[in-house]
C-alpha cells in the first residue's frame, strides 16, 4: 500500500527500513521522505512505522530507547 503519494513510500518500504535499522521516526523521514512534503500521512507514516517496529525490531529495554532518542535528536 502506497502511504506517502508525494514521495511513493509504500508500508513496505517502511518495514525495509526497519528490518535495516531504522528506530526512529525522524529519521526514517530523513532516509525516505515519508511524511515531508504535504503532511497529509504522517499519521499513516508513523502508525505503519510503529507497527513495523513492534513487528521486526527486537525488544530494547527503555535506556537503549534513550540513547537512540537523544542520538536521534543530536
Amino acid at each position: 500500500m502506497i502511504v506517502c503519494l508525494c514521495r511513493r513510500v509504500s508500508d513496505r518500504d517502511i518495514a525495509h527500513a526497519v528490518q535495516a535499522g531504522i528506530r526512529c521516526f525522524d529519521v526514517l523521514q530523513d532516509d525516505t521522505g515519508v511524511a515531508s512534503s504535504c503532511g497529509c500521512c504522517h499519521e499513516c507514516a508513523r502508525e505503519v512505522f510503529e507497527t513495523a517496529v513492534e513487528r521486526y525490531a527486537p525488544a530494547v529495554s527503555a535506556e537503549q530507547k534513550a540513547v537512540t532518542w537523544i542520538t536521534a535528536q543530536a
